[in-house]
């Protein structure tokens, strides 16, 4: 098991200390993921990883296409049953007490779904129904300020651009004050002053929340994330703070060691 970079050593005095470390680390986890598999017919998806995630920070969670990332964030929000192991948010059990785990849940997953006939505001009103916020005017307002939908705010959500449709579904998925973000691709499809608007407000909600990152884009690890994981071929091949996974790796780019770690794995 990979937790946050910890070494399994062989020596009894060593093993005590590592245990201690990993029982420390899933103190502060609000994510806790062990032995998850997942497989389509012959095919492993992802196959009995480990990690867990903490609050107060951004975790980002890299890997190739068909590394088993959205397999994995699909699991963690509750919308895809494992073959087996244990995911608890907040220790809750989200296969055994899933609405309770959900109540805890962001997500925005790749394909973004959005009422498209629905206008903006009108989209988000549902949602906080569906949540029932006490403080929904407040609430809803609050969020499209946070995520720059302000002017968009009375158009239809079919008629947005790609870039705003994102910045909707992040407003979905923070809207009910959630204390856990599971967010694949958020940036996906905005112009380079919204990617620096919404990173900058990813960074600032990984202050008090769990974050867990998808993206190919590893300029956005440098720049937001802590903590570094990357899948490939459905296995947990590294789990460090993001300076650790550098110094392992002397004179090379997050870049650099990304395509080490991928290719020859």
């Amino acid at each position: 098991m990979i937790i946050a970079g910890s070494v399994v050593c062989c020596f009894f005095n060593s093993s005590i200390v590592t245990r201690n470390k990993q029982f420390k680390t899933y103190l502060c986890a609000v994510i806790v993921v062990e032995n998850l598999c997942k497989s389509y017919g012959t095919q492993k998806a992802i196959d009995s990883i480990s990690f867990s995630a903490s609050a107060g920070r951004v975790t980002g969670f890299l890997g190739p296409n068909g590394a088993g990332k959205s397999t994995t964030m699909k699991i963690l929000s509750g919308f895809l049953a494992p073959d087996g192991g244990t995911v608890e948010i907040a220790d809750v059990n989200i296969l055994e007490q899933a609405l309770e785990a959900k109540r805890l849940l962001g997500y925005l997953p790749e394909n973004n779904p959005l009422y498209l006939d629905l206008y903006v505001k009108e989209s988000l009103a549902v949602l906080a129904d569906i949540h029932q916020l006490k403080n929904k005017k407040s609430r809803i307002a609050e969020v499209i300020e946070m995520t720059g939908l302000g002017p968009q705010q009375h158009q239809k959500a079919g008629a947005l651009s790609k870039g705003f449709r994102q910045r909707l579904g992040l407003a979905q998925a923070i809207l009910h004050d959630p204390s856990v973000l599971i967010l694949d691709e958020p940036t996906s499809g905005l112009d380079p002053n919204q990617v620096l608007d919404i990173r900058n407000l990813i960074k600032e909600l990984g202050k008090t929340k769990t974050v867990l990152l998808s993206t190919h884009i590893l300029q956005e690890v440098e720049v937001i994330c802590e903590q570094v994981m990357i899948l490939s071929r459905g296995e947990l091949i590294a789990d460090h703070p993001k300076q650790t996974l550098l110094d392992l790796h002397p004179g090379k780019s997050l870049e650099q060691i990304f395509a080490q770690l991928t290719c020859n794995y």
